[in-house]
């Protein structure tokens, strides 16, 4: 049975890969490298680094003390179920670290801070993570630091990436309008002119169920890519406000996230797909042309594009 488009997905799924036998040989890597680093920056003691916890609640208090906020915050930032986030926070409310407190602004959310020894606590954490990292590149030379600096930091983005969730949103739920100002912002300052968003008021309906979608991705609770599919018509169907965050574009996330609306609009109804954009934005220019995207006539009044592009679905 497929996957649904409009179902969460991780984005870099795909059945190429494995159909190619290649998958085996890359998971068996990924495996092997995490057994390795786990063993290696102490995953597997029973107090991490020394400091009398295991690395679950560790990993909490670091995230509290980098940015606090409501309990919901954290589950989603660290992709916790509730019930084991209540109890790693318990387990720190015992030892005097942390407070979990009404939300002054709703009442029904709860903040969580750090105490004076929480932020002790959290020093410490801090000191002995860089610590070990010191001892664990220490025996390397200049090059080999630079090389594995430069191949965690890939490895950090690509893992992201793959695991990374778009999820069919509201187009005027917070992550989605989160997403459109990013989007928004960026245009502003790559577009000669700058950009004008056009009519928002309308545009939600044309991108809900059923006749449209809109996706967000999110990673560590913010989005990272989204994108929409709205009809034209004539089984027609048009894909609108497609965004990566820069930062993200290296890791083949614009393209997954193309191939996911392409998918979204065919379980829409949709036999193609047309899409503009502009001509300052190079690379999604040659991204569409790799993915099989012909040039055709203007077909709209979109005073920013300069670029119009349809495919097939079928």
């Amino acid at each position: 049975m497929s996957r649904s488009p409009l179902s969460p997905t991780p984005s870099g799924s795909s059945g190429s890969d494995a159909a190619a036998g290649e998958l085996p040989d890359h998971t068996e890597v990924v495996r092997r490298f995490n057994r390795s680093y786990t063993q290696r920056i102490g995953v597997l003691e029973e107090s991490f680094l020394g400091l009398g916890m295991p690395l679950g609640t560790a990993r909490l208090l670091y995230e509290i003390g980098v940015e606090p906020g409501t309990t919901r915050d954290l589950r989603v930032r660290l992709d916790l179920d509730s019930g084991y986030l209540s109890r790693l926070l318990r387990r720190l409310q015992s030892d005097a670290l942390v407070t979990v407190e009404p939300d002054p602004a709703d009442r029904r959310r709860r903040r969580v801070g750090l105490t004076a020894a929480g932020r002790q606590a959290w020093d410490e954490l801090e000191r002995r993570s860089a610590d070990r990292a010191r001892d664990l590149v220490t025996p390397l030379t200049g090059r080999q630091r630079a090389r594995l600096a430069a191949a965690l930091a890939e490895a950090d983005l690509l893992v992201r990436a793959a695991t990374v969730r778009l999820e069919l949103t509201d187009p005027t739920a917070p992550e989605a309008l989160a997403a459109v100002e990013a989007y928004t912002a960026e245009l502003g300052e790559r577009f000669p002119g700058g950009f004008e968003i056009g009519d928002l008021a309308e545009e939600p309906e044309r991108l809900r169920p059923p006749d449209g979608a809109f996706m967000v991705a999110t990673s560590d609770g913010s989005p990272v890519a989204c994108g929409g599919v709205q009809a034209l018509g004539g089984g027609v169907g048009e894909i609108k406000r497609m965004w990566v965050r820069p930062g993200w574009r290296l890791a083949g996330l614009g393209s997954r996230l193309l191939r996911h609306l392409e998918g979204v609009a065919r379980e829409l109804g949709h036999d193609a797909v047309r899409l503009d954009t502009h001509g300052s934005l190079t690379e999604a220019v040659a991204m569409y042309r790799r993915a099989g995207y012909r040039e055709i006539e203007r077909y709209n009044d979109n005073p920013h594009a300069e670029h119009f592009f349809t495919k097939n679905l079928h």
